[in-house]
């Protein structure tokens, strides 16, 4: 699931390995595997990360966890909202234009960048993982 986060963004040299510069918030008792919980450490302690987002598969989507001011409160809620919303619309804009129910050929990565940040979505069966971050540094 993460492994396209995990090419993208390289440990930075500017806080130790698993050392986070950012805190992290639960927010539901989802337990977590031990591998992701490295990917968030290692996520939350690179510099150019402004924050993450886990988010849950249900209608509607739920913050799990999340790091980064940017993600606190309710413009978390509305990060989290706005990224279940795309996943599902790309996700039926491939169906439509395939004309068939992609199963088993669900999106495994996203990316969209703008002027100041980019987003970077990684949806898993059970997880939405997307992580923003400043290109420019």
């Amino acid at each position: 699931m993460l492994t396209g986060i995990q090419a993208t963004l390289q440990p930075s040299t500017s806080a130790p390995f698993g050392q986070a510069t950012a805190t992290s918030t639960t927010t539901s008792t989802i337990p977590t595997p031990p591998e992701l919980e490295q990917t968030l450490a290692l996520l939350s302690a690179h510099r150019s990360v402004l924050g993450y987002l886990l988010l849950s598969r249900g209608h509607p989507v739920s913050i799990i966890r999340h790091s980064g001011v940017v993600f606190e409160g309710e413009q978390g809620k509305k990060y989290a909202t706005a990224i279940g919303k795309m996943v599902e619309g790309v996700q039926g804009a491939l169906e439509e234009v395939s004309g068939e129910v992609l199963e088993g050929d669900d999106i495994r990565f996203m990316r969209i960048r703008t002027k100041r940040h980019e987003i970077m979505i990684s949806p898993d069966r059970r997880y939405l993982l997307a992580v923003l971050h400043d290109p420019t540094t």
